[in-house]
């Protein structure tokens, strides 16, 4: 058996093309290399855009690795790793953490099959549609736009907004410019980021329904299950919500309580690759739409290898090889508005 006989980590810095606020300028991404006793390496990565890197790297470099060296170098010891990290929380930081380990894991495996991960789990798919998508609630309107007419130049069939200003009036201002660009055939996809309250929500979206949104996203603050449930049975357009979710037992619990229409798991947030799998056969079992979040050279990878065709989210100048933190390119390419491609070794994700 071969087994787990290093854990490395590096804190990286990635300065943001387009900040995502004025005290966001740049992500974090924790690399992990993991060493098995035959000399094989595995890379995978942990990600924080704004909170928690350092912990993050911490908790990977002593409990993290003090529990996987000497383990089998594969990803079925995901589970006891959770297990035995859950006195620190059972998802967030502890499981931001364990992605990286999962991701290496992963990469080792591929790589030893001289294989794809998508070909390796198994490819159900050569191309995804994809949506623009920006941080852009800090933009002016004519920024906004601008925006905007690049998605539609772009060819996106679907683009993502933020929404959730302190006046309502703003936001419905700036909705009905951005569909104004798209026109009535491509989607609208709008993001609270947990900015309202119920009452709030409730009073939003009767305003913001008129626009025809495929989905508002993270309308209340994630944890409240309760008030994305009510919510859900006040207002007609389609709730979305996951992002901030770590575990499949919290998903299930969004999903069950009647609490959302789309889920969006975040890879790395819910502890990479091997819990993503599990909540992605959860929704496929519970009959919700699932689309995960971000990180596309990440999520199209495992998109690829869902049942049913889902979104790509491709944030404007967000990703890894768009601000330049890669070694090489991953393969993936986003042109008019569908995802193809992708390494043909590993995850093909290496930072410089």
């Amino acid at each position: 058996m071969t087994t787990i006989a290093a854990v490395e980590t590096r804190l990286i810095e990635i300065p943001l093309t387009r900040p995502w606020g004025p005290d966001v300028t740049e992500i974090s991404v924790i690399e992990v290399v993991v060493t098995a006793s035959d000399g094989e390496a595995g890379y995978g990565f942990s990600w924080t855009p704004t909170i928690g890197a350092h912990a993050v790297r911490a908790l990977i470099a002593h409990d993290i690795s003090d529990f996987a060296i000497g383990r089998e170098a594969d990803p079925s010891i995901w589970r006891a790793a959770w297990e035995h990290l859950h006195e620190a929380g059972g998802g967030g930081i502890t499981t931001i953490a364990l992605a990286g380990l999962d991701l290496a894991l992963w990469d080792l495996a591929a790589r030893r099959a001289s294989s794809s991960v998508t070909d390796l789990i198994g490819r159900r798919h050569e191309s995804l549609p994809a949506y623009g998508s920006g941080v852009n609630l800090h933009y002016s309107l004519e920024e906004l736009v601008a925006q905007a007419e690049r998605w539609v130049a772009a060819g996106f069939p679907a683009a993502k907004m933020k929404v959730g200003s302190p006046d309502i009036a703003r936001d419905v201002d700036r909705v009905a410019a951005v569909r104004e660009v798209l026109g009535p055939d491509r989607a609208l996809m709008i993001d609270a980021n947990q900015r309202w309250s119920l009452e709030k929500a409730t009073a939003a979206m009767a305003r913001l329904a008129e626009f025809s949104p495929a989905w508002i996203e993270e309308p209340l603050r994630a944890d409240d299950i309760a008030g994305h449930a009510e919510l859900r049975r006040i207002i007609d357009v389609p709730i979305a919500l996951g992002e901030n979710r770590h575990t499949i037992h919290q998903f299930r619990d969004a999903i069950d309580l009647g609490a959302v229409d789309v889920i969006q798991p975040n890879i790395i947030r819910v502890g990479g690759i091997t819990p993503f799998r599990e909540i992605a056969d959860l929704a496929a079992e519970r009959g919700v739409d699932l689309a995960p979040h971000l990180l596309p050279e990440l999520s199209a990878q495992l998109s690829y290898t869902l049942p049913g065709r889902t979104w790509v989210e491709d944030v404007e100048d967000a990703g890894f090889g768009s601000l330049g933190a890669l070694v090489e390119p991953t393969g993936l390419t986003i042109t008019g508005g569908e995802a193809t491609g992708g390494p043909s070794l590993g995850l093909g994700i290496r930072f410089r």
